[in-house]
């Protein structure tokens, strides 16, 4: 798809949110250049190898992951010459991503106001982390644990963090989403844009049915595991009788009375402990006994038939190595060679358009 062709975006910004913002421009066919200072390590995410990932290696598998079909460029903003060179690629693009403290833009005039009057058409694009507060460090992991994210994931006994930087990826939506308004409203207007988006908003946005249950209900959310608050049985594991795990998320009295009557359990609906999701909320350990109990004594085959026949939502738990086998894995996997290194991710767009 080359719906961007001919577009140019300047990527001053390293790590996850910015970067994988640059990834989808280029997918779509828009020239990409990143600009890193390379003496200085350059995209900090370059060194954040796995253990098995060779040293020696000028990228890593992180960094490839929203590295993609992008030029790359290396500049010392310090030196007055790569700062003018940066400038003038600014001046002939569409685009500007950046994700420096605001004190670091002002020193080197890449803040709005320097920018602005010199390039009118300029759609320029900022990420911060916290909102108001510039001086500290918004890692995703810091964030997840300032915006509640940390206090309601993982279990009683452990704590635990989202498995990718969610928060990081919401904040890349949010700020797509603003740059294509913007080039709608540029194709009307002629004009540039200023964006900004912060770390901490975008995750406080993608609090959703946890933040109104908060404001609501005065519900506190804890630790639940894979389990979810409002709906009972939904995130519950149960284990086949051949060992395989599935878990459940069934969101209806119909789906329930289904599942009830695969697993040859149908007794359960006759408990007014059970009549309803909200009873099955409040009686849930004692239900998943029951649930568990009934499971252990099907094969995965058999169990995951009937569910798909039944359309009871039930999901196989599966390892990342079975996923990337998938079809749709398949389909999504982009290869390419960047710096002398063969790359692989899936591709950023979960979309396709026809016209």
């Amino acid at each position: 798809m080359k719906f961007f062709q001919g577009l140019k975006v300047v990527e001053l910004a390293s790590v996850l949110a910015a970067p994988a913002v640059g990834m989808f421009f280029a997918e779509l066919g828009a020239e990409v250049i990143k600009v890193e200072h390379r003496k200085k390590g350059g995209d900090m995410t370059r060194q954040w190898k796995l253990k098995n990932e060779d040293p020696s290696s000028p990228i890593s598998a992180y960094f490839s992951s929203v590295n993609y079909r992008k030029e790359y460029v290396d500049l010392n903003l310090g030196n007055p010459d790569d700062l003018l060179k940066l400038r003038m690629l600014i001046s002939e693009s569409d685009i500007f991503l950046n994700n420096m403290k605001a004190k670091s833009a002002q020193r080197f005039g890449l803040d709005n106001e320097s920018l602005k009057n010199e390039y009118p058409r300029l759609i320029h694009c900022e990420l911060s982390g916290f909102k108001h507060d510039d001086s500290k460090v918004a890692f995703d992991a810091v964030l997840q644990a300032e915006t509640g994210y940390i206090s309601m994931n993982g279990s009683k006994e452990h704590a635990a963090k989202l498995p990718v930087a969610f928060i990081d990826l919401m904040a890349a939506h949010q700020m797509k989403e603003a740059i294509l308004i913007a080039l709608l409203e540029r194709s009307k207007d002629g004009k540039g844009a200023h964006i900004t988006c912060s770390l901490e908003e975008s995750a406080l946005a993608s609090l959703a049915n946890q933040a109104s249950n908060q404001l609501m209900a005065s519900h506190e959310a804890i630790p639940m595991g894979t389990l979810h608050p409002n709906i009972a049985p939904y995130g519950e594991i149960m284990e086949l009788r051949d060992k395989v795990k599935f878990m459940l998320a069934i969101g209806t009295d119909t789906h329930f009375e289904k599942l009830c009557e695969i697993l040859s359990c149908k007794e359960l609906l006759k408990q007014e402990n059970y009549s309803d999701n909200q009873s099955r909320v409040m009686h849930r350990t004692a239900l998943h006994v029951h649930l568990k109990n009934a499971a252990s004594k099907m094969t995965a085959t058999d169990f995951e038939k009937a569910c798909l026949e039944n359309s009871v939502p039930v999901g196989r738990i599966k390892g990342l190595a079975e996923v990337m086998e998938s079809r749709v894995a398949k389909e999504m996997l982009r290869e390419e060679e960047i710096e002398g290194k063969d790359t692989k991710r899936l591709s950023s767009l979960a979309f396709q358009i026809s016209r």
